[in-house]
């Protein structure tokens, strides 16, 4: 699946960073993607929401830096929200 194709973000496992500072979020980016590449999750779904956009900004540069992500977007409706494809290892 290709995270263009993704219609319901709601059904893909999430992590909800309101509330997180810049280093916890971060760390909890990195944290959630290798246990869904444990999981076997292609892709998934990370909320950070709109607000001054801080978090929003250190979600793009983790993943950008996550050797295990292949592709992210905003996720259409919802431009608080990113939906991210990573690589699982075999």
């Amino acid at each position: 699946m290709e995270i263009n194709e993704v219609i319901f973000p709601d059904s893909l496992p999430k992590i909800d960073l309101h509330g997180y500072d810049r280093d916890t979020a971060r760390v909890a980016i990195n944290d959630f993607i290798e246990d869904n590449i444990k999981m076997g999750n292609e892709i998934i779904t990370i909320i950070h929401g709109v607000g001054s956009g801080i978090i929003r900004e250190t979600t793009n540069k983790t993943l950008t830096s996550n050797k295990n992500v292949i592709d992210f977007k905003s996720a259409y409706f919802n431009r608080g929200c990113t939906i991210v494809k990573i690589k699982l290892t075999k």
